[in-house]
């Protein structure tokens, strides 16, 4: 049975209406904290090139995708092993490993002392422009939402531009190897999302839940094509949590789809590093006292949360 985030919405209303689009879309985001959206026009033929390099990719020796790790990094570019990221307060790892690809500056660019250099593995042809095209693609995309959630917080629709442009944003390429056996590890534990907004396109495995109000876990499986979206930290934080940050997990699969990988492919979009996360003034109500005197730097607060992820 279809649940309500099940049924996406269509962005070509944001087109034809945004003001309606930006009410359903906001609507859905504060009851939830999520929402999915189709025809957001990413070709499908991009989406598939993409996860073809992806898979080939984490097919690849241990060994030689070894090469593309770094230590002591934080996973900001290339590989995270499998085993390292633990969900905030979690005491066992996740069982996943994943690849970072993040925005490609100009040479010498100030912002550069918080966005280092992409690698891009030389075994899989062509997985730089497939991977950073998609990267591109879905920039574009969170950009048209962020303006639909400005419409929502009754903000000027380019509220949100200057402070994404060349924010730290970044396309996770996610690989949950076959689960053998009883674990007591799951594929990703109960999170929340540091950044801005989220757009996961579609996985090939069910497992993605979000945690509901009365504390039930409630199953996210939009149709093929959709994309799920979803408020992170900082954009809760900065609206005085009027748009929360839904806690989510990756649920480990059933005997009979254990032996199946799974791969996702989350853009997290950031904000600009040197943005002041400073709640707005319009959220702070005498029923919503403001929760979050203390402003903080995007940078600042993705630091910490790293540390509290086992990243860094």
């Amino acid at each position: 049975m279809a649940g309500p985030l099940d049924n996406p919405i269509s962005l070509t209303l944001n087109d034809r209406d945004p003001e309606a689009f930006a009410r359903e879309l906001g609507q859905m985001f504060e009851r939830y904290g999520f929402a999915s959206v189709r025809d957001h026009a990413i070709p499908q033929t991009l989406i598939d090139e993409a996860n073809a390099a992806i898979k080939a990719f984490f097919a690849l020796p241990e060994e030689v995708k070894a090469k593309y790790h770094l230590p002591g990094t934080g996973g900001a570019r290339g590989l995270t092993p499998f085993g390292i990221e633990t969900a905030k307060g979690a005491s066992k790892s996740d069982l996943k490993e994943f690849w970072h690809t993040g925005r490609e500056l100009p040479a010498g660019h100030p912002l550069a002392r918080f966005m280092p250099d992409n690698l891009w593995p030389t075994e899989i042809p062509g997985f730089r422009d497939k991977i950073y095209a998609l990267y591109q693609a879905l920039d574009r995309v969170g950009l048209t939402l962020l303006q639909a959630i400005a419409r929502h917080l009754r903000l000027d629709p380019h509220y949100f531009d200057d402070k994404v442009d060349l924010g730290n944003s970044v396309l996770r390429l996610l690989h949950y190897p076959p689960v053998q056996g009883e674990t007591a590890h799951v594929r990703a534990g109960a999170h929340e999302d540091i950044n801005a907004i989220t757009l996961l396109l579609g996985a090939e495995e069910a497992g993605l839940e979000v945690k509901e109000k009365d504390g039930s876990w409630l199953a996210v499986n939009p149709p093929a094509g959709a994309m799920v979206v979803n408020i992170g930290d900082m954009l809760q934080r900065l609206t005085n949590d009027t748009l929360p940050s839904t806690t989510h997990r990756v649920v480990n699969p059933s005997p009979e789809r254990a032996r199946f990988a799974r791969f996702s492919t989350p853009f997290f979009l950031h904000f600009r590093p040197d943005f002041l996360i400073e709640t707005l003034p319009s959220t702070v109500t005498p029923a919503n006292e403001n929760r979050y005197p203390e402003p903080i730097t995007a940078d600042g607060y993705l630091q910490q949360r790293l540390a509290e992820i086992k990243l860094k």
